[in-house]
């Protein structure tokens, strides 16, 4: 297994996991620094597109008024289906409070 079948770029993870509408959008809140990247326990803001993530990285950002939180599991190959694209990351997102609309 190479290493260039463990990374992807991050604007290309966040659209094919359906975090992001295009991937247009998805560089545009990356180059704003309203995404955070953990690593090895290392959190930083990203502001590069086409930062290479792994599988185990977290990426958390706002998504609407939800603070998402995802452990990257699997790259994909394409923009699938929501139940696909559901597959390629751990929700770590807290739930909503009690009594929240949601």
């Amino acid at each position: 297994m190479s290493d260039s079948a463990e990374i992807c770029r991050l604007d290309v993870w966040l659209w094919r996991a359906r975090l992001s509408p295009t991937r247009t959008e998805a560089a545009r809140i990356i180059e704003k620094g309203r995404v955070r990247l953990t690593r090895a326990g290392q959190q930083a803001r990203m502001s590069k597109a086409g930062y290479r993530v792994r599988p185990g990285d977290v990426v958390t950002l706002m998504r609407g008024e939800r603070l998402v939180e995802a452990r990257i599991v699997a790259f994909g190959t394409r923009r699938g289906p929501p139940a696909e694209a559901a597959g390629l990351y751990e929700d770590l997102s807290r739930p909503p409070p009690e009594g929240a609309d949601g």
